[in-house]
């Protein structure tokens, strides 16, 4: 897909200010004016929201040529954020028309009317558009003498976000977003003339990932955050650029902080990825780093079985002596992993342990998946034919499949949500039943029980039944379809075979969008146990293509153990030591075997905080957060985002402390410095021969369901128990409550109503929610978040998307 371009007969010319301007047709005056370098004021005009013409603080004087072709001056002057361009038009902003600077002026004093003088104290002074303009385009001095409008503040929109109303200007900034772009009208303007005022929208609870943006976006102080009210003031506040590290969607993000403190964190502008936009985790959830178990002293094991603390010698010591015991050794990298780190684990892995046992997926996973993304999402980038989040505006048709973006990657349903409203996009989704975000996008539901995709996918693609639809549209789109594949298809065997064939029938073109920030990287740098860095495969022709980096003489030759492999492997006494990344036992997919894999097996342990898995470690070696380094992540494109640290500190990246156990193991790494594992990088380069295939793989028959048997369905909702929550009491409050959703006649056939609590079991364990009756849901199938409310499906149930569970009703004693 390419984007379209302007040509000369859509030019518009007309002269602002006496400058000749060309422009295409439909562009506002305002924007028409910012190409010459003319800011016009304004207060409710933005760029990526509709057009409102709220605050009139943009009026400029307009002519037009009549019918007759004479230019003739409209009667008043024009709102310029609403006004598109005309030829032969003249624009003349408050610069040069003394009627456009009269009627700017008067719309500041009315403004200013009812607004509090207090920008001492309020949190948007010293970055305040309305302070700015005030002073610019503002009177020297004020002619009110009455006692200015107060109300009760403030209003507590949620949790996060609050409203000082009095502050208010009334630009419609916020209630344009929550409509438009998120979908979720949380916050709306009520009441007329001047007792109109923002207030919370009353027929539906405030229920949304993104309310930090109108924080952000607000003109104002009128909408603050509850973490960073009356905090600090914008310019005592240092700020670095980075990218957020919590999901795949690679938003570009500000850490704003103050001696040694981060104390808020923005959305920055970056058109090719997030546009202005950030999700709510993103923004306010960086207070991990700073909890009362943060690591920052090796610990290590002694003889009274207790961690520790130690000194680096000798932690590095103790691990290497551990190490050079072992006769077989893994790594488990996990999702934090920053592209440094990751190539630091797959090098660590191969030339200094001696062995392919390496795997970033601390989650369910399947060889189907891995033999899928070195196949097909290895060496993807938006230079080298992968999907863009401008392919995904400009698409026709996108079919979801194991991905709900809301939840999974909200920067994705935010961009497909404005195709939708846009461009018209069509979308489907293979799933259980029609989430909040699949209702948002105007998704249209095929429905499957968890484990059934693959046998959709045939049908969508044979045209069958209630799936023709899907095929047909596919079809006639092809090159201009996209299929979005999530990680949580790696439970269903053959979908990932199933994606492909669909794919090649329509001429669709396929990406995946991981959770996590750093499992793209991870990927791209080999932290598989089939794969080498730059996609090579674990060949003998992959590996002498290592040759001119790497002792290539002494690399392992057979593919490794996989993270479930070897975690079973260590269990039974099969793989003696583990080196652990950023892994946290309830998110692998089966913990039990996960704790006593790592009770039996010599670990060390790379970590920010105390976990399940520095509990069980021999030595534990603290790293950086990522506000404490630099860095970079992939992002689910394929493209690089870079992060900066803003912190000092003493703790190293992961990458540094690698090199320095290899230094005791009297191994070479070249892992000392970012710089240095990037020239490493460069240098090896990308894989260009040939790249394996996914075999097809047979669905597994389902096991039978009815009466208090159902499959399970499950996801991580974007706010859950995560660790990277701690801290953030505010964000946690605009959780989405947790329910356990079922249809009617699963419900009914376990005997039980709507509103009730169901207990959700397995042979291992139980999780009880509230039945939440849900319409068009696909019968005995029960969906429950993956971790929530201080219950997780695989620590308490261990079993997984398509797995049976029973429902009984009230809690089990």
């Amino acid at each position: 897909m390419t984007a379209p371009t302007t040509s000369a007969a859509d030019l518009v010319t007309l002269t602002i200010d006496g400058v000749e301007v060309r422009a295409p047709k439909g562009t506002l005056i305002i924007r028409a004016a910012e190409q010459i370098g003319i800011q016009i004021p304004r207060f409710c005009d933005h760029p990526l929201l509709d057009p409102a013409g709220a605050c009139r603080q943009c009026l400029v004087e307009v002519a037009t040529p009549g019918r007759d072709g004479k230019i003739a001056p409209m009667p008043k002057p024009q709102a310029a954020c609403t006004m598109t361009i005309a030829p032969g038009m003249e624009v003349k902003t408050q610069l040069t028309s003394p009627v456009a600077e009269k009627a700017q002026d008067g719309v500041m004093e009315l403004l200013l009317i009812n607004h509090p003088l207090d920008c001492p104290v309020c949190d948007k002074g010293g970055e305040c558009p309305l302070q700015n303009q005030a002073m610019t385009n503002g009177r020297a001095t004020s002619r009110f003498e009455d006692v200015k409008r107060t109300y009760a503040k403030p209003v507590n929109i949620s949790s996060q976000v609050l409203l000082d109303r009095e502050r208010c200007v009334l630009c419609q900034r916020c209630t344009r977003f929550s409509e438009q772009i998120a979908g979720d009208p949380f916050i709306s303007l009520t009441e007329r003339g001047a007792a109109s005022q923002i207030g919370i929208y009353q027929e539906k609870p405030f229920q949304s990932y993104f309310s930090g943006n109108t924080v952000q976006i607000c003109p104002v102080g009128a909408l603050t955050g509850a973490a960073y009210r009356f905090r600090s003031r914008p310019f005592d506040l240092v700020s670095t650029p980075g990218t957020c590290e919590h999901c795949a969607s690679g938003c570009s993000i500000r850490t704003d902080h103050r001696r040694g403190v981060v104390l808020r964190r923005l959305a920055s502008n970056n058109p090719e990825v997030n546009e202005e936009w950030n999700c709510d985790k993103g923004r306010w959830a960086f207070q991990y780093a700073t909890q009362a178990d943060r690591l920052d002293m090796p610990l290590v094991r002694r003889e009274d079985g207790e961690l520790h603390v130690a000194s680096w010698p000798e932690a590095l010591a103790v691990a290497a002596a551990g190490l050079e015991r072992a006769r077989s050794s893994g790594v488990l990298v996990g999702g934090r992993a920053s592209i440094h780190d990751a190539y630091a684990y797959s090098k660590f892995a191969r030339t200094v342990l001696g062995t392919n046992s390496i795997d970033f997926r601390a989650r369910p996973h399947s060889v189907e998946e891995a033999e899928f993304l070195a196949s097909h999402v290895a060496l993807t980038a938006p230079d080298h034919g992968a999907v863009t989040y401008a392919d995904l505006e400009q698409a026709k048709v996108v079919l979801l499949v194991g991905l709900e973006p809301e939840d999974e990657s909200p920067i994705v349903f935010l961009r497909l949500r404005k195709a939708f409203r846009k461009n018209r996009l069509k979308i489907f989704t293979v799933a259980p039943y029609a989430s909040r975000g699949t209702t948002k996008l105007g998704a249209t539901v095929l429905q499957a029980a968890p484990g059934l995709e693959g046998e959709v996918l045939s049908a969508v693609r044979d045209g069958e039944g209630a799936f023709a639809e899907a095929g047909t549209a596919l079809r006639e789109a092809g090159s201009d379809a996209v299929i979005l594949v999530g990680e949580r298809l790696a439970a269903t065997s053959g979908g990932y075979y199933g994606v492909l064939d669909l794919a090649r029938a329509t001429g669709a073109r396929v990406a995946w969008i991981p959770r996590r920030a750093g499992e793209r990287g991870a990927l791209e740098t080999g932290c598989l146990p089939s794969l080498l860095p730059g996609g090579r495969p674990v060949t003998a022709e992959g590996i002498a293509s290592l040759a001119q980096t790497w002792d290539a003489a002494t690399l392992p030759t057979e593919p490794g153990l996989d993270t479930s492999a070897m975690l079973l492997a260590a269990a039974r006494g099969e793989l003696d030591a583990l080196v652990v990344g950023g892994v946290e036992a309830d998110d692998l997919p089966d913990p039990r075997t996960a704790r006593e894999g790592l009770e039996r097996a010599f670990v060390v342990s790379l970590e920010l905080r105390e976990s399940s898995v520095t509990r069980l470690a021999d030595v534990v070696l603290p790293v950086a957060a990522f506000s404490e380094k630099s860095g970079a992540f992939l992002d689910w494109e394929g493209r690089v985002g870079p992060f900066q640290a803003a912190l000092e500190t003493e703790l190293m990246s992961d990458y540094r402390v690698l090199d320095l156990l290899a230094g005791e193991l009297g191994s070479y790494l070249g892992a000392r410095t970012a710089s240095q594992v990037e020239s490493e990088m460069r240098r090896l380069g990308p894989w260009t021969g040939a790249r394996q295939g996914v075999n097809p793989a047979a669905p597994t028959a389902p096991s039978r369901t009815g009466g208090d048997r159902a499959v399970l369905a499950t996801w991580h909702q974007l706010l859950d128990g995560g660790s990277l929550q701690d801290g953030e009491p505010y964000l946690a409050g605009t959780a989405i409550e947790p329910v356990a959703r079922m249809s009617a006649v699963t419900a009914e056939a376990a005997g039980l109503s709507d509103a009730e609590i169901v207990t959700v079991g397995s042979d291992a364990g139980t999780v009880a929610y509230p039945v939440r009756i849900t319409e068009d849901m696909a019968d005995h199938v029960v969906w429950v978040p993956t971790s929530s409310a201080g219950q997780s499906v695989r620590s308490r149930l261990v079993v997984d998307n398509g797995d049976v569970v029973t429902l009984t009703k009230g809690v089990a004693q």
